[in-house]
């Protein structure tokens, strides 16, 4: 697989997320990686890496086998149209990261002579932490593991059915933003309790990752562990009746689904 040339049409956000991630992994050498933007001097500070940074999108995917789309929906026709000549069985595989494009919507404009992936990602892959959720259309097994080899470089990938991959953009990608806006209201808590917040960064940031192991180590239910801290008449019992008493539960899950309903729009 070091030989995976990677070509992402669109450096975005997602799509330089994406890019930041696999260097820092290294598997894939940088000169096979090649990144495009309409304003390419946007993406200046990567030069030194030694990615391949190219303003032409045709010329971008002559090289590369996997070729990322991470447009805006409003582009992606377009971008397609633009490069649906240029495709070739057997070298290329098509993988779009663009929210709320269906594989049937790309392949009515690209046909269907080289495989279609939708792929949703976060932008903890510059980190190598990304869940990415992955479906397919026209693909054998060894593109398969191509696609999910690539995504695993930044962290861990699930195949799903694509009706689903409006909630995996949702739980996944729009997720790490409430979960943010969560670290962000416990390091203002813990400022008003008397850190600083340095301090408190720390302290919430480990608290945070430390909750997440434990549930993906142990295989166990949030609960199951929440019940190791509540003890009776307790400080955390009392703080989590006061959220719950607030709307914590109840407001995270209606922004998920008022998230939802603007997706399925």
């Amino acid at each position: 697989m070091e030989s995976t040339r990677v070509a992402i049409i669109g450096c975005g956000n997602i799509g330089i997320s994406l890019l930041q991630g696999l260097l820092k992994e290294h598997t894939i050498p940088a000169m096979n990686l090649t990144a495009t933007r309409r304003n390419i001097e946007e993406l200046v500070h990567l030069k030194e890496s030694g990615v391949n940074l190219l303003s032409d999108n045709i010329e971008a995917i002559k090289e590369s086998g996997l070729i990322i789309v991470a447009v805006k929906p409003y582009n992606i026709v377009s971008v397609l149209e633009e490069l649906k000549d240029h495709f070739y069985p057997g070298r290329h595989i098509l993988i779009s990261v663009t929210a709320g494009v269906t594989i049937s919507k790309i392949q009515g404009v690209i046909g269907t002579r080289i495989p279609v992936f939708r792929a949703m990602p976060n932008i903890a892959a510059s980190v190598g932490k990304s869940i990415t959720c992955i479906c397919h259309s026209g693909a054998d097994l060894s593109e398969i593991e191509s696609v999910k080899y690539l995504f695993n470089r930044i962290g861990t990938t699930m195949t799903i059915d694509e009706d689903l991959m409006e909630s995996a953009t949702i739980l996944g990608a729009c997720g790490i933003a409430y979960v943010l806006r969560f670290i962000r209201a416990m390091i203002q808590g813990g400022i008003q309790i008397g850190f600083d917040a340095a301090t408190a960064s720390v302290i919430v940031n480990q608290t945070v990752k430390g909750a997440a192991e434990l549930l993906i180590e142990r295989h166990q239910h949030p609960e199951f562990e929440i019940d190791k801290v509540t003890t009776p008449k307790g400080c955390t019992i009392v703080g989590l009746n006061e959220m719950e008493h607030n709307g914590f539960s109840s407001s995270l899950i209606k922004g998920l689904v008022a998230s939802f309903d603007k997706i399925e729009k």
